[in-house]
């Protein structure tokens, strides 16, 4: 990678003997490595386990989760918070792992809509929930950056499973709720 950097570098017209770029090329590998690390995570690792035996049946959110994540179309990034909830059926899961599940999503190439759907299917399939909703808001600076260049513009996706997708009412509270 620090290879590729360097030959990027050189590719804009600069000189990789400048002393403001002579240790890019690692420093930008480096820190293409940490932006993706999700790619080095499994679903199974992030929970480790942290799951508790309840008999709550009503809705749990974290709210405000913030994300930074990279667009698979310009490897440009895209920072934004996720929303996410679920009604537990038996179990709940530990508060950080939510944030640590949406952190692994969103630290790999990515577009908003799949990441949102990878969130919901992984709190989904690591809860046993009864319905499960996410909603993601972000801005791209692919679109604020380059291209159509507007600056106040966001993104916002969501994903509604089970009781979250069949019941309106449970839909309208998780919506009320994060707003």
């Amino acid at each position: 990678m620090e290879k590729a950097y360097a030959t990027i570098i050189e590719q804009v017209g600069e000189d990789l003997t400048r002393e403001g770029l002579v240790d890019t090329p690692a420093r930008a590998a480096k820190a293409m490595a940490y932006l993706t690390r999700g790619y080095e995570q499994t679903l199974e690792d992030v929970v480790n386990g942290a799951l508790f035996p309840s008999d709550n049946s009503e809705m749990v959110i974290v709210k405000d989760i913030e994300l930074y994540s990279l667009c698979e179309h310009h490897m440009l990034p895209f920072i934004g918070k996720a929303h996410v909830a679920y009604i537990p059926d038996g179990q709940v899961v530990g508060l950080s792992k939510i944030a640590r599940i949406v952190d692994m999503y969103a630290r790999r190439l990515q577009i908003q809509e799949n990441m949102t759907k990878q969130i919901a299917e992984a709190i989904e399939q690591v809860t046993g929930a009864k319905g499960v909703g996410v909603v993601i808001e972000a801005k791209h600076m692919c679109m604020m950056m380059r291209g159509v260049e507007k600056q106040n513009s966001s993104m916002k996706t969501s994903m509604m499973l089970g009781s979250f997708r069949s019941n309106s009412e449970t839909r309208s509270e998780f919506l009320s709720l994060i707003r």
